[in-house]
């Protein structure tokens, strides 16, 4: 009985949210349309700004991946993790996830597909996606694009984020999945 309520407002909610937030605003006066248009603007002038700061990122991740520089990385790290029972198929997911949403997004997608979505692998890859965030991704670009500089702290706190969070998932995913 519950189920079929929750799918219907589920399926419900985002059209609902897309008539009543401007009926809303309508209803107090404000010009909606002119505040889209507004909105639009603006929000090309702020992607015509970061353009040059994701252009660098992108061309900062490819210099590592091309250069073998991940790959040394992940080759000094591997005792290590393997040792702390965490599989060596996840290193890349760990390194690359901190730089780019997109290309760890590809890693986790290959390991699922490699080990299976209902492997120790694969569901580590998942719980680290949603676990760990693109700090430089977040640097480079946000911070860029508003002018900030000076991130030394932010990225400091980004970092121990990350590695938190890495290690909450593999720590939650050996206690409810078993250990590799």
């Amino acid at each position: 009985m519950l189920v079929p309520l929750l799918e219907m407002v589920s399926y419900g909610a985002i059209p609902l949210l897309i008539i009543a937030i401007p009926l809303y605003a309508h209803l107090r006066g404000v010009d909606v349309f002119a505040s889209f248009i507004r909105g639009a603007e603006e929000g090309l002038k702020t992607a015509i700004r970061i353009i040059p700061h994701l252009v660098a990122m992108l061309v900062a991740i490819e210099l590592l991946r091309l250069s073998g520089v991940l790959n040394l990385l992940i080759q000094i790290l591997r005792p290590l993790l393997i040792w702390g029972g965490v599989p060596a198929e996840v290193l890349p997911l760990a390194l690359i996830r901190p730089l780019s949403g997109s290309a760890a997004f590809g890693l986790t997608v290959d390991l699922i597909n490699t080990h299976g979505p209902d492997s120790f692998v694969g569901r580590l890859a998942s719980t680290m996606q949603g676990s760990t965030d693109t700090t430089f991704y977040i640097l480079t670009v946000y911070f860029g694009s508003v002018g900030i500089k000076k991130v030394r702290h932010a990225l400091l706190a980004g970092i121990l984020g990350d590695i938190a969070g890495f290690l909450a998932a593999v720590y939650i995913c050996q206690m409810v999945f078993g250990p590799t």
